[in-house]
């Protein structure tokens, strides 16, 4: 049986309980929020996860490191496992008496909470590495792109400097240019000399050749003619006709004949001519074959661009 105080109903307990509860509720929902959204309680640093998408700088590894923690419960050096009964201690008066109410928004916050938990700690590390992988191609495709670039730079300097001695390249160039001139201003002044010998060996040679065909062809002509003479002769003449064949016959049997009327009668031929050309004063033969020895050279001498020609005379001069 419920005692009661004689000043106080029954009902006006349970309206002040009532109140209590839902005072109690109201202020301990606020501080819940109030501490989800303040700063969040850190994660112990013996369970956390390198997370990186960036290669760790000397200058992130040369820092303080921060200063050693008691660990445990709160820092307090304690065991962690002392926050068992005392969550379970303080859970059953703040749910027995409603002051946190847990409802759809709790339960949507606890599996958030979990999923977040089991993706850092089950999938934290496939991230890292998706990340990580993705972060050393975009450095590996740089690094390739800075060697190019390097390589360019470096055949660009072998080349500058390979045309460090490109003046003094030009400078020996200009001096072997100039001994060159004055080499051939040297030959130049005894060319000249070189190819006038040259155009009159040539000159004397076209004479010897020109004269040796004339002689040729007078040979000829004087070889023809006595030949013609001579058979003329035997034609007409049975005598000689009688002594040649007689001679003929001798000289087969081998006996001592008289001479050789053939041979008589060019040596006559020859003396004949040779005595006509001695008394004869018409050189239009040889005034003929000079011209035409003359027009020759003189044509060989225009053409080829010779120092001299020659007159009408056959006397040379020099052109002007």
């Amino acid at each position: 049986e419920r005692k009661t105080l004689p000043s106080q109903s029954p009902l006006t307990g349970t309206a002040h309980a009532t109140m209590f509860r839902a005072a109690a509720s109201s202020a301990v929902r606020r501080a819940v929020l109030s501490s989800t959204r303040g700063t969040p309680t850190p994660y112990p640093a013996s369970r956390a996860l390198a997370f990186h998408t960036s290669p760790r700088r000397d200058e992130e590894a040369s820092e303080a490191a921060p200063a050693p923690s008691k660990g445990g419960l709160f820092g307090t050096g304690l065991s962690e496992w002392f926050a068992l009964p005392i969550g379970i201690t303080a859970a059953v008066p703040i749910i027995k008496f409603d002051w946190y109410v847990i409802n759809e928004e709790t339960q949507l916050a606890a599996v958030f909470i979990a999923f977040c938990v089991a993706l850092y700690t089950q999938g934290g590390d496939a991230i890292y590495k998706s990340l990580d992988e993705t972060a050393q191609t975009i450095l590996k495709e740089h690094h390739e792109a800075e060697d190019k670039v390097i390589a360019a730079l470096e055949q660009k300097l072998e080349f500058l400097q390979a045309n460090k001695g490109q003046v003094e390249h030009f400078e020996a160039i200009n001096a072997i240019r100039d001994q060159t001139y004055k080499n051939l201003n040297a030959a130049g002044a005894v060319k000249p000399q070189h190819d006038f010998k040259a155009q009159v060996e040539k000159m004397l040679n076209m004479i010897a050749q020109e004269e040796a065909s004339n002689e040729e062809k007078a040979k000829i002509a004087l070889m023809e003619a006595a030949v013609a003479d001579v058979t003329s002769q035997f034609s007409s003449a049975k005598n000689l006709k009688k002594a040649a064949l007689d001679s003929a016959i001798a000289s087969i049997k081998g006996g001592a004949g008289g001479g050789d009327p053939v041979k008589d009668a060019f040596i006559k031929f020859f003396q004949a001519k040779a005595t006509e050309a001695g008394t004869s004063s018409d050189d239009s033969e040889e005034k003929a074959q000079r011209a035409a020895l003359i027009a020759k050279l003189n044509g060989v001498a225009k053409n080829e661009g010779f120092f001299f020609h020659f007159d009408e005379s056959g006397k040379p001069g020099m052109k002007v």
